[in-house]
């Protein structure tokens, strides 16, 4: 939730000559609706639903790059999915940061709350962990630019499988 998964994801995918998929975008897409709107009808367990049949459908693929939504690791499921079929970067980004990103921002309905920094703060307490259980390398997403960490990520990539 304003970590810069889309931006940094898509960067990373035209480098590395894969496609790219926000699952958020491809909710929006399959539902013809904002994700707002889904949480306004479905509320937030109608949409887990539907964010965890994307993950399952991507993960299912190969040649990709995908871009979670924030509370894509809260479910085991979707957790385990993303562990079985790739390498998994956790853009770790602290609430301020997100706050400060994102205060001016309607299209998150979880933060469409009377005080936003808290709920970041307390949804970063419960994903935190998930996100560090599932992933094989946590990025530092708050000292440096998306350039920075999109650097960073191909110099891990090359290193890790020799490209």
């Amino acid at each position: 939730m304003g970590a810069g998964k889309t931006t940094i994801g898509r960067s990373l995918a035209k480098r590395l000559s894969l496609s790219f998929v926000d699952t958020d975008k491809e909710i929006e897409a399959r539902t013809g609706v904002s994700i707002p709107t889904i949480f306004e009808i479905e509320g937030e367990d109608g949409f887990r639903k539907r964010e965890a049949q994307i993950i399952a459908e991507m993960s299912a693929r190969s040649g990709l790059v995908v871009a979670t939504g924030g509370g894509g690791v809260l479910r085991a499921e979707n957790r385990a999915n993303m562990r079985a079929s790739g390498f998994v970067v956790y853009l770790n980004v602290p609430p301020q940061t997100l706050w400060e990103r994102t205060r001016n921002d309607r299209n998150r309905p979880l933060l469409q709350v009377a005080d936003p920094l808290l709920k970041l703060n307390q949804l970063f307490a419960i994903r935190d962990p998930l996100y560090r259980e599932v992933a094989n390398l946590i990025v530092d997403g708050s000292r440096t630019n998306a350039q920075g960490v999109l650097q960073f990520l191909l110099k891990e990539i090359s290193e890790r499988w020799k490209l």
